[in-house]
């Protein structure tokens, strides 16, 4: 069944169920503890209105999840397998594990920054570590010989904290929805140029203006992308079901890994809690022996999902002063000068078909919901019923929408060569046991700047607490870019860092992308300082 239920949000009102109203009309349970009362049956998602979906989409997201709710996994590791040793299952003391997971009771508990909105950023304190969730419970035990029970791996060796999976930094997700639908517009473009390309041919992969370098095929027939940039290795495998790469944009993990938000979604919920939904781990089932079935439903989901999708977006700050405005203004010329802009895009210009964000993907994969098996629900990522402020289309061209994302949602290696501590240990990207997994990661995803000041720390591992710190730590694709940094004036140096500053998630109900110290609406750039760009030092 491939229905399109279009959810609009001015008719929130007309609804008469809702998620809120549903739990204060239920009989409790006395003496239950559950952090959610009442969860979606598939399809009801499909009859409410878009303001109460959202709503227990966060309910969902900022539950505290308890063992009543199936929160835990027993018998199975993080990865959805079972455990190593299920003699020792995880309960009780060994319920939660800081570094294999249970990590977390809610998503909120992480995503919480700035001003404590549900779907934020992180402090270090709530780093992941990505990989170690299939250990069943770590303990660096040298006395265990056991693989992946909790201080071997795979082949036996023993791991540390260094190397038992990749610490990673809690990313916000506002904005989440127009960056998905971009990674989808560039995902249809690129495969679009893809079949254009006969044996014995070549052509050069752009969708945006961004290159993705070469797809080329050889005169028999078979794929050659080893001149394809910014891409994981999952979308460059030429799989027997369609006998050519998928070249698929992942623009969620920062070692680009996820394509969707419900893929993001049906995973982490297994991983940090311990709840497992019925579209990855199947309906009535209870793979993890914790006594529960169907703890989150194909509706939780897609509420959950629609959440996050339809999260604000962030926007800019800059205090009244002219000093200050005009170190903004400095710096952002500065920062395009010397071509940080080359990967950090500052407007992706996204065609009208982005505007309407969908679900589920057309790109999930198997384990998630996937289009032909399941209604297909729309929202109108530009309404004014969603959460404040919006993206809307460009004055100048009413056809498209700019996101200032400051991303190209490429992976680069901007490591230092010469750095070991740089490399991460495990290949997120990369099967288990193979030498590459092994050999471990130095690319990243493109760090989104909008929203970045007043989302720290910084880089993908959060060591870094100032954004300066993480300028100088840019090295092998970026190192030019690094080196015209620091040959910069201090003035333009210190002005850059200001320009950086003023991308910040702003607080909720803005009604401005660009506002003061007062976070009141202002006009950007100012008249008075329009003389400025006269200057031939900036231009």
């Amino acid at each position: 069944m491939n229905l399109r239920r279009v959810l609009w949000p001015a008719a929130a009102s007309v609804a008469a169920m809702t998620c809120v109203a549903t739990v204060r009309t239920q009989s409790p349970a006395i003496g239950r503890e559950v952090a959610i009362l009442h969860h979606l049956k598939d399809g009801e998602e499909l009859k409410l209105p878009v303001r109460e979906l959202i709503e227990c989409g966060k309910k969902l997201f900022s539950a505290n999840w308890t063992e009543q709710d199936g929160g835990g996994r027993p018998f199975t590791n993080g990865s959805g397998k079972a455990l190593s040793d299920p003699a020792h299952p995880l309960t009780g003391p060994r319920g939660f594990n800081r570094v294999s997971g249970p990590d977390a009771n809610s998503c909120q508990g992480c995503h919480n920054a700035p001003y404590g909105i549900a779907g934020g950023s992180g402090d270090f304190v709530t780093n992941g570590f990505e990989l170690a969730q299939r250990f069943d419970f770590v303990t660096f035990d040298r006395g265990d010989s056991t693989a992946k029970r909790g201080a071997v791996d795979e082949a036996t060796r023993p791991v540390s904290l260094a190397t038992v999976g990749n610490a990673r930094s809690t990313p916000g997700l506002f904005g989440a929805g127009y960056l998905e639908m971009l990674a989808r517009d560039i995902t249809r473009e690129l495969q679009r140029t893809r079949d254009q390309v006969r044996p014995g041919e070549s052509r050069p992969l752009v969708s945006l203006g961004i290159s993705f370098g070469v797809l080329a095929r050889r005169p028999d027939g078979t794929w050659d992308t080893r001149a394809v940039e910014g891409l994981p290795p999952q979308s460059l495998l030429t799989p027997a079901s369609t006998g050519k790469p998928s070249l698929i944009i992942r623009p969620w993990q920062q070692s680009a890994s996820a394509v969707s938000l419900r893929e993001l979604t049906n995973t982490s919920f297994n991983q940090h809690h311990g709840i497992q939904t019925t579209e990855r781990f199947g309906v009535g089932t209870d793979p993890d022996g914790d006594g529960f079935v169907n703890e989150m439903t194909r509706g939780d989901v897609t509420s959950v999902t629609m959440f996050q999708a339809t999260l604000a977006v962030p926007g800019r700050v800059i205090p009244n002063d002219p000093d200050v405005e005009r170190a903004v203004l400095m710096g952002e010329q500065a920062f395009e000068r010397i071509r940080c802009t080359a990967c950090h895009v500052p407007g992706l210009r996204m065609p009208r078909s982005g505007w309407t964000y969908s679900e589920p993907s057309p790109y999930n994969p198997p384990g998630n919901a996937r289009r032909g098996d399941v209604p297909v629900l729309e929202v109108d990522l530009t309404s004014a019923a969603l959460p404040q402020p919006r993206l809307l289309p460009s004055p100048s061209d009413p056809s498209v929408i700019v996101v200032p994302a400051y991303t190209d949602l490429k992976l680069h290696d901007i490591t230092d060569p010469a750095d070991r501590d740089a490399n991460e240990a495990l290949d997120l990207n990369q099967p288990a046991r193979s030498p590459k997994f092994a050999a471990g990661n130095r690319k990243f995803l493109t760090r989104r700047l909008w929203g970045v000041a007043n989302q720290p720390p910084y880089f993908h591992h959060g060591v870094f607490t100032t954004m300066r710190q993480a300028v100088l730590a840019h090295a092998g694709e970026a190192a030019e870019q690094r080196k015209a940094f620091e040959r910069l004036p201090t003035d333009e140096q210190d002005a850059l860092i200001e320009f950086l500053k003023s991308l910040q998630v702003l607080p909720p109900g803005s009604k401005a992308l660009v506002v003061d110290e007062r976070h009141q609406p202002k006009a950007w750039p100012p008249a008075r300082l329009t003389e400025l760009t006269a200057s031939p030092r900036l231009k």
